[in-house]
């Protein structure tokens, strides 16, 4: 027990020496996890809570035009900068030059379109229901249209949205034509002002729940998201600091001398493990408790630690020590301290963008979900989604302990066969 505490101190003075590497370790992803959240969380809330601006240029002869402005801004969405003395061919250079982002065009002709088309849609229904008693054919009238124009850097996701919504309301105005026609052709007088806001208004209410075995009502957002996913990625960063280390010592000769005290060389490996896993845990009590306390105090969602605490521990422990074994394994395989940093951080980047870690790994091609599943960071990552997102039981957790545990063992029977390889052990 004395030689353990002794190679577990001869560790911990190492790493104090090692300034830079602490800092690394903690002060750099807790910087991480700051950026990326404040950037994803302000995205995800900008068409809830942020109205998007937009230049509107308005030509229509009739009212319809000036109405889908009205209810485009009703929505609560829209914020509408009206310059009706643009003509349509200097609209794409005013967007240029004033650095604006959409612009919406409604033609001179819209509401007469809207009209033909409603007065058609009413032939139909008249004639479907015996009411009409003439056999000349329905002329099909060209469907009205209005122009949409976007900045190129906009996301596709994002402008198709807006068109949608833009064609949900220009639906509401149409809607409400065809039943002026349709009481205007049955001619009957009264002003059917009851039955279109009843119509207009009889929309499906929609639901959204958020799976879980739980009962706490977690709702994902930024934070459930990113300060998991990022303190995985902090903790198996680690390898540019042990990983260089072990190269560091297998070259100056400390192992070779290591090897001549009374004790086994393993018990030398077991105390980088104790150190760095204390190391990699204590990441997680920084970032975490970052998220619980300081997030809600500027503006981001408060972290909600699961409930199942034992889970929780359990996988981070896995965690830390698959992030450990890793970087104790390139640390053994490399030749210089170059190759160590070198290769090790780029597995590491190549890992968390395979693992998901910074896109979800639904939006990948087939291919490359294939692929993620094999990234050690994607069953670490899973093992707190379904903690933290799902609220998921040892059932559910059973995969990504066997896949984690099975990456452990396998780090470790790579660092014997190299050690024993190079006659250390």
């Amino acid at each position: 027990m004395n030689k353990l505490l002794a190679s577990v101190k001869k560790e911990c003075l190492l790493l104090w020496n090692d300034k830079i590497g602490l800092l690394l370790m903690f002060v750099m992803p807790l910087l991480l996890v700051f950026v990326i959240t404040i950037i994803q969380d302000s995205a995800t809330r900008i068409a809830a809570e942020n109205k998007i601006s937009m230049l509107a240029v308005n030509h229509d002869r009739g009212g319809s035009g000036a109405q889908l402005l009205d209810k485009l801004s009703g929505s609560g969405m829209f914020e509408f900068t009206l310059q009706n003395e643009l003509s349509p061919d200097l609209l794409n250079q005013e967007l240029l030059n004033k650095g604006l982002l959409m612009a919406l065009y409604i033609p001179p002709d819209f509401t007469a379109r809207l009209s033909s088309g409603a007065k058609e849609i009413s032939s139909l229904m008249q004639r479907d229901l015996g009411m009409n008693e003439s056999d000349s054919a329905v002329v099909t009238q060209p469907k009205p249209r209005v122009s949409f124009f976007f900045d190129p850097v906009l996301q596709e996701n994002f402008t198709f949205s807006i068109q949608n919504i833009i064609g949900a309301y220009v639906t509401n105005v149409e809607t409400a034509l065809v039943i002026d026609q349709l009481y205007h052709d049955a001619e009957i007088e009264t002003q059917p002002d009851d039955l279109k806001e009843r119509m207009l208004s009889n929309r499906v209410a929609i639901e959204t729940f958020a799976v879980g075995r739980g009962s706490a009502g977690l709702r994902p957002n930024s934070t459930q998201h990113n300060v998991p996913a990022w303190t995985i990625f902090a903790m198996f960063f680690m390898v540019v600091s042990l990983g260089a280390n072990v190269v560091k010592e297998r070259n100056n000769g400390s192992f070779l001398r290591l090897k001549t005290m009374p004790a086994s060389f393993f018990l030398v490996i077991i105390s980088k493990m104790l150190v760095y896993m204390m190391l990699a845990v204590l990441q997680v009590v920084l970032i975490f408790s970052v998220g619980v306390l300081v997030f809600e105090k500027i503006g981001l969602y408060k972290l909600t630690i699961p409930a199942n605490f034992t889970a929780f521990a359990t996988v981070v422990l896995l965690s830390s020590l698959a992030a450990v074994c890793y970087a104790l394994l390139v640390g053994t395989f490399a030749r210089s301290q170059e190759q160590a940093n070198g290769f090790g951080a780029i597995s590491i980047v190549l890992f968390a963008a395979l693992g998901g870690i910074w896109v979800p790994t639904f939006i990948m091609p087939d291919f490359m979900q294939v692929i993620s599943k094999f990234s050690p960071l994607q069953w670490c990552l899973q093992g707190f989604y379904i903690l933290f997102l799902k609220e998921g039981s040892w059932t559910d957790l059973k995969w990504v302990i066997l896949s984690v545990s099975g990456f452990i063992m396998a780090c470790i029977a790579g660092i014997y066969l190299r050690l024993r390889a190079e006659k250390l052990v």
